[in-house]
């Protein structure tokens, strides 16, 4: 499938990991199709198409999100419970993308739905390597249920 063909939604507070995330998916071939939700409240006024987000050229369907725990307003796990309970976005693939590696945080992230958890490197060249794995698996290998 054609890179051009999938939307990632970064939903990540720190501008420092997003433009890190976002260059990395440059880096890997990911140009146009990254998008930003800054905290928990804006991820799902994203998926769910309210307020500034009604508009589907503005907020496409993720084919993939990147949710980091530590968010402003409403916290990662709430906005993943959020999303798995929901039919029309269950299906979404959502990376816990995160620098706790507490085993509690990974036990619930688990159990609520996430499909795999990565603790965030701290050298930029690490995460780099993580987000092309990231592309690699996810936007590759996996097949993924079509929009």
């Amino acid at each position: 499938m054609s890179n051009d063909n999938h939307v990632i939604l970064i939903v990540e507070d720190s501008d420092e990991d997003f433009y890190a995330a976002d260059r990395a998916f440059k880096n890997a071939g990911i140009a146009n199709n990254v998008y930003r939700c800054i905290d928990g409240e804006d991820a799902l006024n994203y998926l769910y198409q309210r307020e500034k987000y009604t508009d589907s050229e503005i907020a496409p369907k993720p084919t993939l999100i990147l949710l980091d725990l530590n968010l402003p307003k409403i916290n990662g796990k709430n906005v993943l419970s959020e999303i798995k309970k929901n039919p029309a976005l269950s299906q979404i693939p959502v990376v816990i993308l995160t620098t706790s590696d507490n085993e509690m945080d990974i036990e619930s992230c688990y159990e609520l739905g996430a499909n795999s958890y990565i603790k965030k490197p701290v050298e930029f060249d690490d995460f780099m390597k993580v987000v092309k794995e990231l592309k690699n698996y996810w936007l590759e290998i996996v097949l993924l249920p079509k929009k």
